[in-house]
């Protein structure tokens, strides 16, 4: 679990680097929890479903982080699955808020002429 030497230089480094995948994968395959909230109304029947596509896409690269750097793959894990239940929680939160009391939406959703 240390790097070489038996220094722990880098765990911290290889957590964070896990954490950061799988808010980056997340993100890029939803929006924000904000915007989540904001537009619940139209987009909360497939909200859940791209949140754990991008759980599922951060897992195989932190998966393959840990194979890599065996050194580091406990702090790869460990910060991957925390950032995995947070955002979790936040896009629940903002599917549960957003349907209760939305306020006023970001998007407007009209047939285009194009």
């Amino acid at each position: 679990m240390f790097g070489s030497g038996g220094s722990k230089t880098g765990i911290g480094i290889a957590f964070l680097s896990g954490a950061l995948a799988v808010a980056e994968f997340i993100a890029k395959a939803c929006s924000s929890p904000q915007t989540t909230e904001l537009n619940a109304a139209a987009r909360a029947g497939t909200l859940m479903k791209w949140v754990h596509i991008g759980q599922v896409e951060a897992g195989a690269f932190v998966a393959i982080a840990a194979i890599i750097d065996p050194v580091f793959a406990v702090a790869f894990i460990a910060g991957g699955a925390l950032e995995m239940v947070i955002t979790e929680f936040e896009y629940l939160h903002a599917k549960k808020a957003g349907i209760a009391n939305g306020g006023p939406p970001t998007e407007t959703y009209e047939a285009s002429g194009w």
